[in-house]
């Protein structure tokens, strides 16, 4: 009997996946050095992003299952 591949939990940590099908990820550069960075700044680093679709295509494959 064949097994199932894994869902790849490393993924499955980083990105949400929408209702409609598109990936969302959290923008870069909000752990370090944020004494520096403006309030403004730290509020809009916490907000998600929509993954291109190239890459998007890659991550659905490996969070299939």
């Amino acid at each position: 009997m064949k097994e199932k591949p894994k869902t790849r939990k490393s993924l499955s940590k980083r990105f949400k996946i929408t209702k409609g099908g598109k990936i969302l990820r959290r923008i870069v550069g909000q752990m370090h050095y944020r004494s520096k960075k403006s309030g403004k700044k730290k509020r809009e680093l916490r907000r998600y992003v929509q993954v291109d679709k190239p890459k998007a295509k890659k991550i659905k494959k490996s969070l299939k299952y």
